[in-house]
């Protein structure tokens, strides 16, 4: 049988209209919820995902501010400029926009992020709040993403199911990681110099892909029936491709996310609900 299909534009779809009414309610008080996205020079691939941002933002009634920084731009001054944000009571989410330029050194810059802006979950200490399960106060967009999909899915509660993530970055293997340990599934974290990865990716009920290798797991290293996350996006001769091969696990997993389709959509709704609710809590606290 061929594998369900986890629509990630059908779920995007209906968290932005619950998003789209409580802007609303925000606008009605006098306040525009307004995301700043700091970017460091200008590359097609960051000029695409803004494009998206604006276009996103527009539906549900977010203003996107971007600020184009100097390529030359050292560490002191991206951390000015998010700090200069901070001070600006009519922002209420900011992003650094990554990769970042290569001179340029994200663990310098991080903490300078401001943490009841922190949207995308950058700051080392809602990050810390992440690890302890305290309570962070955002989720980063794309580990958020990955849970609200895996909400909808058949293997949902996790207590107990065998999940297995392919990567480890800081990005999204990592706090990936951390959230399905929340929800106390039993989680395996492999990456590149993990021996025998496929044994790993074979008993897992749940596989979540983040390893940046387009097309890297296919039927071979699935358990039948495995629901699978495809966080990979690769543009390779003009295709954007997931870090799986969707036609061959697609005839052996029960559940899949098609790329595109699947993580993107609800990445950039999930970025949007963090907006959301800082311009609430910052609102209600200016008052």
């Amino acid at each position: 049988m061929a594998a369900r299909i986890l629509d990630g534009r059908a779920l995007a779809s209906e968290l932005r209209d619950g998003l789209a009414r409580r802007v609303a309610a925000l606008r009605e008080r006098g306040v525009t919820p307004t995301l700043v996205v700091v970017m460091v020079g200008e590359d097609d691939s960051s000029l695409a995902y803004v494009r998206g941002m604006r276009s996103l933002g527009a539906k549900i009634g977010i203003d996107v501010v971007v600020d184009v920084l100097s390529l030359a731009t050292d560490d002191a001054g991206v951390r000015a400029a998010l700090q200069r944000y901070e001070a600006d009571p009519s922002v209420h989410g900011i992003i650094l926009q990554q990769p970042l330029p290569r001179h340029l050194h994200v663990r310098s810059i991080a903490d300078s992020m401001p943490e009841l802006k922190d949207v995308d979950g950058m700051n080392p200490i809602n990050q810390g709040r992440l690890a302890f399960a305290t309570g962070a106060r955002f989720i980063p967009a794309t580990p958020a993403a990955v849970m609200l999909l895996l909400e909808r899915s058949d293997m949902w509660p996790l207590a107990g199911r065998d999940v297995t993530v392919i990567g480890r970055s800081n990005v999204v293997g990592l706090p990936v990681s951390l959230l399905l340990m929340a929800q106390n599934a039993t989680v395996t974290v492999t990456h590149k110099e993990t021996n025998g990865i496929r044994d790993h990716v074979r008993r897992a009920e749940v596989v979540v892909v983040a390893a940046g290798a387009p097309q890297l797991v296919d039927a071979s290293w699935l358990r039948d029936g495995a629901t699978v996350i495809d966080v990979g996006t690769t543009v390779v001769d003009g295709r954007l491709l997931g870090d799986v091969d969707f036609e061959s696990a697609a005839t052996v997993a029960g559940e899949i996310t098609p790329v595109p389709g699947g993580v993107g959509p609800v990445t950039n709704v999930a970025l949007m609900r963090n907006v959301v609710s800082a311009a609430e809590e910052l609102s209600l606290s200016s008052r």
